[in-house]
């Protein structure tokens, strides 16, 4: 095989990983039928893992709160208990998906989230939501390091921004709607109606996924025999242009890894404060009906959908990552930090409300784009799934911590400046992200401390 020519180096300032380089396949071999058939199934099912994550915040702020008796702190704690059985078994999951099947996992996952969903509107107390919460998490650990598993079997590393960009707007454009139905949905049937309404689809769509989705390209009978080699062959040549590395224990603590982890726990613990408790800050600060607050809060996430859209786009374009990832960070942290100054004047905090939504979105399809271009496939499974776990770490501290700020201080300018210090942290740590070597510079990753 011809080695890579050396290239210059590169500024972390400018990307975090270079696309790998490999021959451009024909024309016709990447067949545009990837992105009509595999698109909506992957956008829908990871609709329906991140419905049953966020309509608990919806029922607390709807009535079950007072219903089951739950105070802020232990409806934080119960946010949170999801995130732990989520960290539990993340890496797991992608293991499973890596080795074996994304098709099996997801079918499977799909099912029992859907009938785990659906019992949270038949729970007597709050002893037994704990427990539903917990396996909740579990049952969908491994869901989003499966999916971009997937992903890479599918599209090239040009072509990852954009798809990643559409599996993961399947979190704000269902928080989108789901803050305008489930509010409704509440003052119709109730808490309890909105989560069987929620959770029944999911048992459902279990079929569609099954049917429809092939795990590779060679099981793909809807593609031509050209279109199938010629995607294989594309992938495979961008495998070549990476270092190999043998063993997950060397890839998970390589520098780049680790940086990552820590930088997706801070950007997470901003994310899900957010998300978590924006129902509750709408509702107190316009002093608005559910249903109307439901709306309300579903402004930040439009502009979110159009923020990651156009900046996929932009850096699959550009073939470069983390210059699309930090400045989003920043804008995050400075909107919160505005809102922060602003104090308990809602209405003139809400527009930075809006910016800091769509800036906490927009680099997601970049940033996880950016993993399998630094490691080969046989581990960045692994190590997806383990910045994940720091992101639901992030996500458990961020649920929790938010809510007993608001508690114990009774004003959101705690929360905020927070979830500002966390975002500005997390843009830091994307810039020490270190560019892949070409591969002929080196013989091993870099490791902690010597990037």
């Amino acid at each position: 095989m011809t080695p890579r020519k050396k290239e210059a180096p590169m500024s972390p300032r400018s990307t975090a990983v270079p696309t790998p380089t490999a021959s451009a396949p024909p024309a016709d071999a990447l067949s545009p039928r990837r992105w009509t058939r595999l698109m909506p199934i992957v956008f829908v099912t990871y609709s329906f893992a991140y419905l049953e994550r966020s309509n608990f915040s919806v029922a607390t702020a709807g009535g079950m709160a007072d219903d089951l008796h739950i105070t802020g702190s232990v409806s934080a704690l119960l946010g949170s208990l999801f995130f732990l059985g989520y960290i539990l078994f993340q890496i797991p999951g992608a293991l499973y998906a890596q080795r074996r099947s994304v098709k099996r996992l997801i079918v499977r996952c799909l099912v029992v989230w859907g009938v785990l969903a659906t019992a949270q509107g038949l729970i007597p107390n709050v002893h037994v939501l704990m427990a539903v919460r917990f396996v909740l998490g579990v049952s969908e650990a491994a869901v989003l390091p499966a999916m971009v598993i997937y992903i890479t079997h599918w599209f090239t590393a040009r072509e990852r921004g954009r798809a990643n960009t559409w599996l993961i707007l399947g979190n704000p454009a269902t928080v989108l709607w789901l803050t305008v139905v489930s509010g409704y949905l509440v003052e119709w049937v109730g808490w309890r109606g909105m989560f069987i309404a929620q959770g029944l689809p999911a048992i459902v769509w279990a079929w569609v996924f099954h049917r429809f989705v092939d795990d590779r390209p060679a099981d793909a009978a809807w593609l031509t025999e050209t279109e199938r080699a010629g995607l294989e062959d594309a992938l495979e040549a961008e495998q070549r242009g990476l270092r190999p590395v043998t063993g997950y224990g060397r890839a998970l603590r390589s520098a780049n890894v680790v940086l990552l982890s820590a930088q997706y726990l801070l950007w997470s613990l901003g994310v899900y404060g957010f998300v978590f408790w924006l129902p509750s800050i709408v509702a107190k600060g316009s002093d608005e009906g559910i249903g109307t607050t439901g709306l309300i809060s579903a402004a930040p996430y439009l502009f979110a959908c159009v923020a990651m859209l156009l900046n996929s786009r932009a850096s699959d374009r550009a073939g470069r990552r983390a210059v699309f990832v930090w400045p989003w960070l920043l804008t995050g942290a400075l909107s919160f930090y505005g809102s922060y100054l602003l104090g308990d004047d809602f209405w003139l905090s809400f527009p930075l409300l809006c910016v800091a939504g769509a800036a906490m979105y927009a680099p997601y399809g970049p940033f996880f784009a950016s993993i399998p271009e630094f490691l080969p496939s046989n581990v960045s499974g692994a190590a997806i799934a383990l910045i994940n776990s720091f992101g639901a770490l992030g996500g458990f501290a961020g649920s929790y911590l938010i809510g007993m700020l608001n508690d114990v201080t009774g004003s959101t300018a705690a929360s905020f400046l927070t979830m500002a210090a966390c975002l500005a942290g997390a843009a830091a740590l994307t810039l020490a992200v270190r560019p892949a070597p070409a591969k002929a510079e080196t013989d091993a990753l870099p490791e902690p401390g010597k990037a």
